[in-house]
């Protein structure tokens, strides 16, 4: 299971929120980039990078940071927060994405995102399926749609992807472990996709737990920050995978 640390992007900094919430900003480092290069120097070798100011405008916004870290590390980066467009995504892409993760245009514009699939490849886009209730969530997570999560998981099956980055909104940032049940679920019902799981991550003994769920990547952001899960005992995770 591949291990993805999180840095999501407000203003140019570091900043973890809890539920999607912004008035629940705390700024972790006002330098991605440094903490970008700590990860790297622990061996790992993946990025989860959101655009939070994207998330919330028409447009992406913090591509200069995605573009600083990408050249700076050779961390493999998906990038996610706030892309609309062809433009949006041809701007990601030259900034250095590897991957990027679409939510809310996967909800709102059916044909841009099917677009994508069919033009980039279903290696460099990966469907954000972030869930309340399991009802998708949209906008920054500030709505929520009619989409059931797994129905919807699904029917992008079929239209080929193959990665989903499923976060449990009500998990998110609150340090009380993923949701196991829903990821079973997922996995159980929508056969052969990649699941990465978010939200909710708060010790290292849900790892394993995830690993053996099925799970092909996690998402770890806050645990990190606060100290709850060590970069040594993530790096000692990659080395004895």
């Amino acid at each position: 299971m591949r291990i993805i640390p999180a840095i999501d992007i407000i203003d140019g900094k570091c900043v973890r929120l809890s539920k999607g919430d912004y008035n629940t900003k705390i700024i972790y480092n006002e330098n991605p980039l440094e903490v970008a290069k700590e990860f790297e120097a622990h061996g790992i070798e993946y990025l989860h990078l959101v655009d939070l100011d994207g998330a919330k405008s028409s447009q992406i916004v913090n591509y200069k940071i995605l573009e600083q870290i990408a050249s700076k590390t050779k961390l493999k980066i998906d990038f996610g927060g706030g892309l609309k467009s062809d433009a949006d995504l041809k701007i990601a892409f030259e900034s250095g994405a590897n991957q990027i993760t679409g939510g809310s245009i996967a909800v709102k514009n059916r044909a841009i995102f099917e677009k994508w699939i069919a033009e980039y490849g279903a290696d460099k886009i990966i469907l954000g399926a972030d869930a309340n209730n399991e009802k998708v969530a949209v906008s920054g997570w500030l709505e929520e749609s009619d989409e059931d999560l797994v129905p919807f998981i699904q029917g992008y099956q079929e239209k080929g992807i193959q990665y989903v980055i499923c976060t449990d909104i009500a998990k998110d940032g609150m340090l009380e472990g993923p949701s196991f049940d829903l990821y079973a679920k997922i996995l159980a019902e929508a056969k052969g996709i990649k699941l990465i799981a978010s939200g909710g991550i708060s010790t290292f003994d849900e790892l394993p737990k995830l690993a053996e769920l099925g799970c092909e990547g996690t998402i770890i952001g806050k645990a990190i920050y606060e100290g709850r899960i060590s970069m040594k005992q993530l790096e000692n995770y990659i080395l004895n995978k």
